[in-house]
C-alpha cells in the first residue's frame, strides 16, 4: 500500500496558463480541471501513480508522480490531431479510424476572399464534389453535386446538416412572380451563414457514411460546424474587414456604331434608318466597377468549465451589373458549459441573420425580346444612353427598363440548436437536441407603366407588381444513447437514437396590375397593404381571392373591402384595377430510428454498420416507412509487420449500402392523395368548390428512390504522412425515380406524381494527393491536387422525355435535351450542323426535320483541383485552381441572338456573325451549331498576406494584412461569358443543365483586408 497525497500545480502552455486541462489518474474515475489561471488540484493520488493530462488541441501527457505534491506542466499543441478529426452523422471520427469515404476541409485550408455561399468555401477541395455557381450574380444558387446526379427531379443538391440540425433543403427566399420577362433563378439558401463563423466542412461521400441519414442520404451529406471558443484562454477579440473591387473579367464580342451601320448595310438594310447619332456600348451602361465590404467581430473565451463564442457580421455585396447586391447582418452565439464533473455538458448554438437581395430584370426564360442582357446585347449601338429614349415597337431600351424595374427580397432567418449530453455512467451517455429553423422572406417585384414597349403579359402602359411572402419553419427533436467499452485487444462502440423533424411551408402570392404611379417602391409596398387588408376582412381559411374597385360581382363578394380600402386614401396614389392572390400552407413529417455500430480489433481491423428506418408524411399507407442499411470495413495495413516501413498509413475500405431521397417530390405536395386547385372563389370564408378542379391522382404505392452504392477505398502515407493520398472506386444505382409523369389526354388531371421503371448509373475513380515539400521553421511549402472522374448513364428506360428548354425569337417550346436509356442525363438532342450552303441556308445532316443524340452531355466527366500553398518567415502566399472538362454547353445566347437574321431585323450581333456566310433569311434551327466544349480551366484565387510582427504585450495580439484575386483568368475555348454556368431550363418536370442564356456574368474580384486579434 501506498499513501494517498494531494497534487497541485499550474497548466500552461507557451501562451500561458490553460484552463480546463483533464488531469485524471490513470486506472481511475478520480481527476480535476484546471481552472481560470491553469492552476488545479487533484486528492486522493497513490505516491506511485500516473496522472494524465489532456485538452482538445493539445498533445495527451502522462506524467509519473514519484511522491511529489507539485507538478507543472506545459502543455504542447497538436494541430494534427484536430485536423485529422471529421465531423460523421451523430458523432466525429478519426480521419484514420474512418471505414467510409469522407473529407474534411478546415477553415485554415478555405477559399479565400470575398466569399458569400459556404459552398464557395471547399469549391475544388475535395475529389468527387462538382460545385458550381449558377452565375456571377451576388447570392445566386449554388449546385453541388457528391459523385454525379441521381436523380431526376430533385435539385440533387445533397443533404445539408448545420451544428446537428438537417436543413430542409428548399428554397428559403421568396421568389418574384413573372412580370412579363420571366422568372429568375432561386437563391442559395445557404446565404444566412456568415462563412467566417464555419470551423469545418465534413463531406460525406459513400453510402456507408451517408447511411445514418437514410432518406436524405442518396446525393450525400455536408456537415456544417461552426467556431466555438475552444482555445480562446482569457478572452479574445478577433475582427477581420476586406475591401473588395469587383470587375468585368469578359464582355461579348458586340459590333459598335460604325461595324454596326457597314454590316447592316451588307446585309440589305438602309443605314440611314438605323443610324439615330450615338456610339454606345449597352454593356457598359448597365455594367459597372463594383465595391463591396466585408467585416467581421467576434469574441472567443474558453472558461473552467465551458467556452463561449459571439460574432457579429455585415457584408455588402455590391454585383457588377447595375441594381444588383445582396447586403447579409449576422449575428452568432456557441456556448457549452459542463456541469457535476463534466457528466453533464449544454451546448448551444444559434444564428440570426438578416439578409436583403436586390436583383436587376434578368431571368432564366426571357422571351424574344430579351431581359436585361438580352435587350443590351441586341441594342442597336446608334442608340443614344438614356432612359426615355423609344424606338417604339416591341424593341426595348436597356436603361429605360433598368429604370423602371424594383425586384426587391428580404429574408430573416434563425437557426437554434440545444443539446443536452449526460454521461449516466462510464461509457454511457445520453443526448437530447432541440433545433429550431425558421425563416421568413418577402419579394417584391414591380414594372413600372413607363417601362417602354413591353409585350408580353401586356405591362408595357400598365404598371404590374407581385409580392411573394414565404415562411419556412423546421422543428428538430433527437435523442441518442452511446455506449463504448474497451477490451482487452478490441473496443465497441454504440449508438441508437430517435429522430423526429417536420417541416412547415407556408406563403401568399399576390398580383396587382394596373397601377397609374411610377413610384416603385410605394406600388410595392402598398400592394401589400392592400392584400393585408383583404385577408384580415375574410373570415376563415381561404387559397384564392380577386378583387378590382370597378368589378361589380368582386364587389358584391367583398363590400366592405372596397368601401374602405380600395377605394380610400391608401390606394388613392397608385388606383390599381386589379389585385389577385392566393396562399398555400402545409407542414411535412419524419420520424426516424437509428443505430450503428463500430467494433476495433487489434486497432487493426474495424467494421461499422448502420440502419435507419425512416417515415415519411409524403408517401402513402402502402410505403410509409423505407430501411436504409449499411456496412463497411476498414484494415489497417500500416499495422501489419508484412508492410514493413515504407508507409506511415496504408488503409484499405470497403462499404455498401443503400440510401434514399424523397425531394423530388416538391414541398408538401400530398403525393399519395387526390389534390384540387384552380378558381375556386371565397365567398364568405367558404370555399366554393365548383370552379375546382382535380390537379393530381392519389398514388398509394409511391415510394422513395433508392440509391445502392458500392465503395472501395485506400489511404496511403509516406514520410511520417508528409505526403498523403487517397484513392476511391465507387458504383452508385439509383432507381424508382421520383418523377411527376405527364398523363394521356384527355384526362381529368394533368398529372401524377409516380416511380419510374428506370435506373440511373454514376460510376467513377476518385484520387486525391497531398505533399508538405517543405517543413521548416522559417519555410514551408504545400501541394495539393484532386482529380475525380464519373460515368453517369440512364438504363432500362423505354420512354423519352425532352428537357433543356430554350426561349427567344421562335425557340419557345423548343427542347435541346433528352432523357432516354442508355444515354447520360442532360444529354443533347439535336439537329447535326454542317454550315451553311450557298445560299447562306443551314445544312443539317440527314435534313432540318431529322435530330438525334450527338454524344454529348452537360455533365462534366472530370473534376479537377489545384492548390499550393508557401510561407516564408511572416509572408504567405497560396493559389488555387478549379476546373472541369469532358461537358458541353448550349450556348442559348447566341442562338436567340446572335444571328444573320437579328441583324437583317436591326438589332445587334457578335463580330463572328460578320462574313459567316448565313443569310438573313435563314431560320437559326437548335442544333450542334451552338453546341460548345466547356472544358475550363479557372484560377479560382490568389493570395498574398503579410503576419506584422508583434510583442504580444500591447492592445494587439496579431495582425495579418492580405490581398486576393478570385477568377483571375480561365483557360477555356467556349465563346460565351463564362463557362460555369447553371441556368435553370427545366422542362416536363425534368430539371437541365449546361444552358447559357442571358446568364449574370462572373466578375474579377481584387480584395484588399487585414485580420487583427486583441
Amino acid at each position: 500500500m501506498f499513501a494517498q497525497i494531494t497534487v497541485t500545480g499550474v497548466i500552461s502552455d507557451a501562451n500561458g496558463p490553460v484552463p480546463g486541462v483533464n488531469v485524471l489518474v490513470r486506472g481511475t474515475s478520480n481527476g480535476a480541471v484546471s481552472d481560470f489561471d491553469g492552476n488545479y488540484t487533484i486528492s486522493n493520488v497513490p505516491e506511485d501513480a500516473t496522472l494524465i493530462f489532456s485538452y482538445v488541441g493539445f498533445q495527451t501527457k502522462a506524467i509519473e508522480v514519484n511522491g511529489r505534491t507539485t507538478i507543472n506542466v506545459t502543455m504542447e499543441e497538436n494541430a494534427a490531431e484536430l485536423e485529422a478529426v471529421v465531423v460523421i452523422g451523430y458523432g466525429t471520427q478519426s480521419i484514420k479510424d474512418a471505414t467510409g469515404a469522407v473529407a474534411v476541409v478546415s477553415s485554415e485550408d478555405f477559399n479565400q476572399g470575398a466569399i458569400v455561399s459556404p459552398e464557395q468555401l471547399i469549391q475544388g477541395k475535395t475529389a468527387g464534389v462538382q460545385i458550381t455557381q449558377a452565375s456571377g450574380e451576388p447570392g445566386a444558387g449554388v449546385a453541388l453535386r457528391i459523385r454525379g446526379t441521381t436523380s431526376v427531379r430533385s435539385n440533387n443538391n445533397p443533404l445539408f446538416v448545420v451544428d446537428g440540425v438537417p436543413l430542409a433543403g428548399d428554397d428559403t427566399a421568396a421568389g418574384g412572380s413573372d412580370l412579363g420577362l420571366g422568372t429568375s433563378s432561386a437563391r442559395n439558401p445557404l446565404n444566412f451563414l456568415n462563412p467566417n463563423d464555419i470551423e469545418s466542412v465534413s463531406i460525406l461521400k459513400d453510402a456507408s457514411a451517408t447511411a445514418i441519414y437514410g432518406s436524405r442520404g442518396a446525393n450525400g451529406v455536408v456537415i456544417i460546424t461552426t467556431k466555438a471558443g475552444r482555445g480562446a484562454r482569457g478572452g479574445v477579440w478577433e475582427f477581420s474587414s476586406t475591401l473588395s473591387v469587383a470587375k468585368t473579367r469578359k464582355k461579348l464580342d458586340l459590333l459598335n456604331r460604325d461595324q454596326f451601320l457597314n454590316a447592316s448595310a451588307d446585309i440589305g438594310n438602309t443605314p440611314a434608318d438605323l443610324d439615330f447619332g450615338a456610339d454606345t456600348d449597352w454593356q457598359d451602361e448597365i455594367l459597372r466597377q463594383a465595391e463591396s465590404t466585408i467585416n467581421s467581430l467576434s469574441y472567443s473565451n474558453n472558461y473552467k468549465n465551458g467556452n463561449v463564442r459571439a460574432s457579429f457580421g455585415y457584408g455588402n455585396q455590391v454585383g457588377i451589373v447595375k441594381k444588383s447586391s445582396l447586403e447579409r447582418i449576422t449575428g452568432r452565439l456557441n456556448a457549452t458549459h459542463r456541469f457535476f464533473n463534466e457528466r453533464l455538458k449544454l451546448d448551444l448554438q444559434g444564428t440570426l441573420s438578416r439578409v436583403n437581395d436586390e436583383a436587376p430584370p434578368i431571368s432564366n426564360n426571357a422571351g424574344f425580346q430579351g431581359d436585361l442582357l438580352g435587350a443590351a446585347y441586341s441594342a442597336n449601338p446608334t442608340w443614344p444612353a438614356t432612359p426615355n429614349f423609344d424606338i417604339g415597337g416591341s424593341v426595348i431600351n436597356p436603361l429605360n427598363l433598368l429604370s423602371n424595374t424594383l425586384n426587391e427580397t428580404g429574408t430573416d432567418r434563425y437557426l437554434v440548436n440545444f443539446s443536452a449530453e449526460y454521461e449516466i455512467i462510464d461509457g454511457l451517455s445520453a443526448k437530447v437536441s432541440l433545433g429550431y429553423d425558421n425563416s421568413e422572406s418577402t419579394a417584391i417585384g414591380v414594372i413600372s407603366r413607363e417601362a417602354r414597349n413591353l409585350t408580353n403579359g401586356g405591362t408595357s402602359g400598365n404598371g404590374r407588381a407581385t409580392v411573394n411572402d414565404i415562411e419556412v419553419e423546421n422543428r428538430l427533436l433527437e435523442g441518442t444513447l452511446t455506449y463504448k467499452k474497451d477490451f482487452d485487444n478490441s473496443s465497441l462502440e454504440l449508438l441508437g437514437g430517435y429522430s423526429f423533424q417536420d417541416f412547415r411551408r407556408k406563403g401568399r402570392s399576390i398580383q396587382g396590375f394596373g397601377f397609374t404611379s411610377t413610384n416603385l417602391q410605394q406600388i410595392g409596398d402598398q400592394l401589400e397593404d392592400a392584400a393585408n387588408i383583404i385577408e384580415d376582412s375574410i373570415e376563415g381559411s381561404f387559397q384564392q381571392y380577386a378583387v378590382a374597385p370597378n368589378d361589380a360581382f368582386v364587389n358584391r363578394l367583398f363590400p366592405d373591402i372596397v368601401t374602405e380600402s380600395l377605394n380610400g386614401a391608401l390606394f388613392s396614389n397608385i388606383a390599381p384595377a386589379a389585385i389577385f392572390g392566393d396562399t398555400f400552407d402545409f407542414t411535412d413529417e419524419l420520424q426516424s430510428y437509428f443505430v450503428r455500430g463500430t467494433y476495433t480489433i487489434a486497432d487493426k481491423y474495424i467494421l461499422t454498420g448502420t440502419v435507419r428506418a425512416d417515415g415519411s408524411s409524403r408517401f402513402g399507407p402502402d410505403n410509409k416507412y423505407g430501411y436504409f442499411p449499411s456496412a463497411a470495413f476498414a484494415w489497417k495495413l500500416d499495422q501489419e509487420d508484412f508492410v514493413g516501413d515504407a508507409f506511415s498509413t496504408l488503409k484499405l475500405r470497403v462499404g455498401y449500402g443503400i440510401t434514399g431521397n424523397q425531394d423530388g417530390l416538391g414541398f408538401g405536395n400530398f403525393t399519395f392523395r387526390q389534390r384540387f386547385g384552380g378558381n375556386g372563389i371565397q365567398q364568405n370564408g367558404n370555399i366554393n368548390r365548383n370552379g375546382a378542379t382535380a390537379v393530381s391522382f392519389p398514388n398509394t404505392e409511391l415510394k422513395w428512390e433508392s440509391t445502392t452504392q458500392t465503395n472501395v477505398g485506400i489511404d496511403f502515407g509516406f514520410m511520417q504522412d508528409r505526403l498523403t493520398g487517397t484513392i476511391d472506386v465507387y458504383h452508385k444505382d439509383t432507381e424508382d425515380l421520383l418523377l411527376q409523369a405527364q398523363t394521356a389526354q384527355p384526362s381529368p388531371t394533368p398529372f401524377t406524381f409516380t416511380n419510374l421503371d428506370a435506373n440511373i448509373i454514376n460510376q467513377g475513380v476518385e484520387f486525391s494527393i497531398n505533399y508538405a515539400i517543405i517543413e521548416q521553421e522559417d519555410v514551408s511549402w504545400d501541394f495539393g491536387f484532386n482529380i475525380a472522374y464519373n460515368k453517369n448513364e440512364v438504363q432500362n428506360f423505354s420512354g423519352a422525355i425532352p428537357t433543356g428548354a430554350l426561349n427567344g425569337q421562335g425557340l419557345t417550346g423548343v427542347n435541346v435535351q433528352r432523357l432516354q436509356t442508355d444515354q447520360p442525363l442532360f444529354s443533347y438532342f439535336l439537329r447535326i450542323f454542317e454550315g451553311f450552303d450557298e445560299n447562306g441556308q443551314g445544312v443539317y445532316t440527314n435534313g432540318v426535320d431529322f435530330r438525334d443524340f450527338v454524344g454529348k452531355s452537360a455533365l462534366p466527366d472530370y473534376n479537377v483541383g489545384i492548390n499550393t500553398s508557401f510561407r516564408y518567415k511572416n509572408f504567405d502566399a497560396s493559389v488555387f485552381f478549379a476546373g472541369q472538362f469532358g461537358h458541353y454547353i448550349y450556348n442559348a445566347t447566341r442562338n436567340a441572338f446572335f444571328t444573320a437574321g437579328s441583324l437583317g431585323a436591326g438589332r445587334n450581333v457578335t463580330a463572328d456573325v460578320i462574313g459567316n456566310g448565313e443569310d438573313r433569311s435563314n431560320a437559326p434551327e437548335p442544333s450542334t451549331q451552338f453546341l460548345e466544349k466547356g472544358d475550363f480551366l479557372r484560377l479560382q484565387n490568389a493570395s498574398i498576406g503579410y503576419n506584422w510582427p508583434l510583442s504580444g504585450e500591447g492592445l494587439f495580439k496579431s495582425l495579418r494584412l492580405f490581398v486576393t484575386g478570385q477568377n483571375l483568368f480561365v483557360i477555356t475555348d467556349y465563346s460565351g461569358l463564362d463557362p460555369e454556368v447553371d441556368v435553370s431550363a427545366s422542362a416536363n418536370g425534368i430539371p437541365s443543365a449546361g444552358i447559357d442564356y442571358t446568364s449574370f456574368p462572373r466578375p474579377r474580384v481584387y480584395n484588399f483586408g487585414f485580420n487583427v486579434t486583441f
